[in-house]
């Protein structure tokens, strides 16, 4: 486990680091304490602010403004119920959930910034304390790594760990959801809720076979959460109806998540997720970038 984590974190690591920096407004109010541009004194500016460097230099009185402190705090809600125990491809959809978590952990740990998570597995609920550091972050990834199934017919949750985030009150940051998205958009209402508040990240993860059916004639179909099997066979108009179906789904998830205003970003297990992620941080930050004034949008 401790060495698949690492390789995991040295893998994102590699590839994302550096690409975030400095792209959150401040989150303090008041003029903050990072040294900003020096200007004229004016009557009533605070002597205490009195650049003499710039003073002695151009012989006329400046003062040195302040800026926010660039502290950003990041809640994370991860859905690890039974349904990502699923994959057909190049890795399974937990190991996708968790590389998710990693990138987050990865983009947002630094300077101050604070990182923390609330894992539900549909019976359970874990919630790790919002705090800073390489350490803290590693070992967040690490808790939600470890956190078993739920049993076997208890479905997932993902509203209830949006509202754990709602209460109490929590300064505003950045929300990343985790989830596969399965099952009707019950959770739109408590994420929109949180939309007012944070900038929204939703990272779904997607196996090939959640899309459509392979042509394999009689296969026994399973819901990881439920437990239900039901025989079936593949036929064209099945296959055909199973696609429709799916696509339908991930329209309205996707609908749901853009009436919420949060960012999409799809990893599928038969991709190369890694550059998946860095297509999706380069052109929110240049999105970032070519916006106007007033609060920013965290990558």
């Amino acid at each position: 486990m401790e060495a698949g984590l690492r390789s995991l974190e040295l893998t994102v690591r590699r590839r994302l680091d550096g690409l975030l920096q400095g792209n959150h407004v401040g989150l303090l109010p008041g003029p903050g304490s990072e040294p900003g541009e020096a200007r004229p004194y004016q009557p009533g500016d605070d002597v205490r602010r009195m650049d003499w460097s710039v003073t002695a230099r151009t012989t006329a009185p400046h003062v040195r403004e302040t800026v926010a402190d660039r502290e950003l705090e990041t809640w994370v809600a991860v859905d690890v119920s039974r349904s990502l125990d699923f994959g057909t491809a190049d890795t399974d959809k937990r190991h996708l959930a968790l590389a998710g978590l990693t990138a987050v952990t990865q983009l947002t740990v630094g300077g101050g910034n604070r990182i923390g998570a609330v894992a539900t597995n549909g019976a359970e609920t874990l919630r790790l304390p919002a705090r800073g550091g390489l350490v803290h972050a590693r070992g967040l990834v690490r808790r939600v790594a470890t956190m078993p199934s739920a049993p076997e017919g208890v479905r997932g949750d993902l509203a209830a760990a949006l509202d754990q985030l709602r209460r109490p009150p929590r300064r505003r940051g950045l929300v990343a959801v985790v989830s596969d998205f399965l099952g009707e958009p019950e959770w739109e209402r408590s994420l929109r809720a949180l939309s007012g508040r944070h900038d929204l990240l939703a990272i779904e993860v997607v196996d090939p076979r959640e899309l459509e059916l392979p042509d394999i004639g009689t296969v026994v179909l399973a819901d990881p959460e439920t437990g239900r099997q039901r025989e079936v066979e593949t036929t064209p108009l099945l296959r055909r109806e199973f696609a429709a179906a799916a696509s339908a789904h991930r329209d309205r998830v996707a609908a749901a998540l853009r009436r919420c205003g949060a960012a999409q970003l799809t990893l599928r297990t038969d991709s190369d997720w890694v550059a998946d992620i860095v297509r999706f941080v380069v052109a929110r930050k240049h999105a970032w970038s070519g916006g106007g004034a007033g609060r920013g949008r965290p990558a």
